[in-house]
């Protein structure tokens, strides 16, 4: 037979056939998950917000409802506010990260160690931190037995978990312990793919350590960075499982997913949930895309040799040199 007269078998067994057969059995079964239990979840929640109901019993439509009283109910966004402490431990834990990350690229002794017990943290559930936390902080337990150590007298040390000036403070310090060292990773990983030789020119030419990080380090991982800084800070207002396991979201400790959680199952209010969830998700969206346009006009390269901000500089001194003249 000629080229068109294939039979089916013939045309079945075909590379291209083949081929596009093997790469639809493998996306199957991910898409199919994916559909199962993200999208078709995902709009049921959505469904859900228009409906005054519980898990089980009557549905009521309610229309646009629970959105209105998801802005008219002062506890909802005020625990948006909690978000700013863990975005602040964010930042944080993002500093000491790329330090930490910093000093392993130069080589140290004991680096393996130092990165294996950095990382561990992470490794562990947040159920567990959470529990572990609870007991680090009580009062006369670990932490107020090691400050005791220097001296200091119980009566003068203050309640981690039930004083409100400092509680929260003390929640993101448990996100920090927990995270720093899975950012380290992904930072010491993108150091290791800059070039050996550029370190060895720059110390010729007589740069230390901190010209080093500043001119060959920190504009190579520069989207890591930013990549990190937005994945910290968007996560920080879905913050949960502390607050939840430490202290149940009491004495001003709640978070936006921690009251959410205790209106559809301790309240039954599953309709309203799933409205602040849907809001939670445009906020987090906002915030997310803010901050791309604000990181795209702050480390967009004004031209191929310089960046945006070298560009501003160099034409406002130029501007300046010409109301000299």
């Amino acid at each position: 037979m000629g080229k068109e007269g294939k039979t089916f078998s013939e045309w079945f067994y075909s590379r291209k056939v083949q081929r596009f057969l093997v790469i639809v059995t493998f996306m199957f079964v991910p898409l199919l998950l994916l559909l199962v239990f993200t999208y078709i979840p995902f709009g049921k929640m959505v469904q859900f917000s228009f409906y005054n109901m519980k898990y089980i019993g009557k549905r009521t439509f309610v229309g646009w409802k629970n959105y209105i009283e998801v802005f008219n109910r002062p506890e909802i966004f005020k625990s948006l506010a909690v978000s700013l402490y863990y975005m602040g431990g964010a930042i944080v834990q993002l500093a000491l990260a790329l330090f930490f990350a910093t000093i392993m690229v130069f080589k140290v002794r004991g680096e393996g160690v130092f990165k294996a017990a950095m990382f561990f943290p992470y490794l562990i559930s947040g159920i567990a931190i959470g529990f572990i936390f609870k007991f680090f902080y009580a009062r006369g337990f670990v932490l107020d037995t090691l400050i005791q150590l220097f001296g200091v007298e119980l009566e003068d040390i203050p309640y981690w978990l039930q004083d409100t000036r400092i509680n929260n403070i003390s929640l993101a310090a448990t996100s920090v312990w927990r995270y720093t060292g899975q950012n380290m990773i992904l930072f010491l990983g993108a150091m290791m793919s800059v070039d050996a030789d550029l370190y060895e020119a720059a110390s010729l030419d007589g740069a230390n350590k901190w010209h080093q990080f500043k001119y060959i380090i920190l504009p190579s991982i520069k989207s890591i960075v930013v990549l990190n800084l937005i994945l910290s800070i968007s996560g920080s207002l879905s913050a949960f499982e502390p607050p939840y396991v430490i202290t149940n979201g009491t004495m001003g400790t709640g978070t936006y997913f921690v009251i959410m959680n205790r209106l559809a199952h301790e309240n039954q209010k599953v309709g309203l949930a799933s409205a602040m969830a849907i809001v939670l998700l445009v906020i987090i969206i906002i915030c997310t895309v803010a901050q791309k346009l604000f990181f795209a006009y702050v480390f967009d390269d004004g031209t191929n040799d310089e960046s945006r901000a070298a560009v501003r500089r160099r034409k406002k001194q130029a501007k300046k040199e010409g109301r000299n003249l």
